[in-house]
């Protein structure tokens, strides 16, 4: 259940999923509640863009390292173990989705192939 509080005139000026001082139960359906929360798509749409853009950023650097631009070193310490995290991450959620078009990568998960030796251990995490 969403809780709400409205101005003087009826408005809602927030929303919230727990009771706080002031807020009354929103009715499930409300117009007025419904278009509310629709309003706050557009920073939830800013948030998943950001996202796409991060994604973005990591086949950029993927492709610069396999075509030998940069090296995964030339990077600092901080921001070697934050690729290999995301990319253990991301090969964990794929390994376990459905795979219809057969393994993309070359290694196991838990390895990133790079373009000196084949492949280097990823930390756990």
């Amino acid at each position: 259940m969403r809780y709400v509080i409205r101005d003087e005139t009826g408005a809602i000026v927030s929303v919230h999923r727990e009771a706080v001082p002031g807020a009354v139960p929103m009715e499930d359906g409300d117009p007025q509640g419904l278009a509310f929360v629709d309003g706050l798509d557009d920073s939830q749409s800013f948030a998943g863009l950001d996202a796409d853009l991060v994604r973005v950023l990591e086949d950029l650097i993927d492709a610069l390292i396999d075509r030998n631009l940069l090296r995964i070193t030339d990077l600092p310490a901080e921001a070697q173990q934050k690729l290999f995290a995301r990319k253990h991450f991301r090969s964990r959620a794929q390994s376990r989705s459905l795979n219809l078009f057969g393994n993309e990568t070359t290694g196991m998960v838990g390895e990133v192939a790079t373009p000196s030796d084949g492949m280097v251990n990823m930390p756990n995490g």
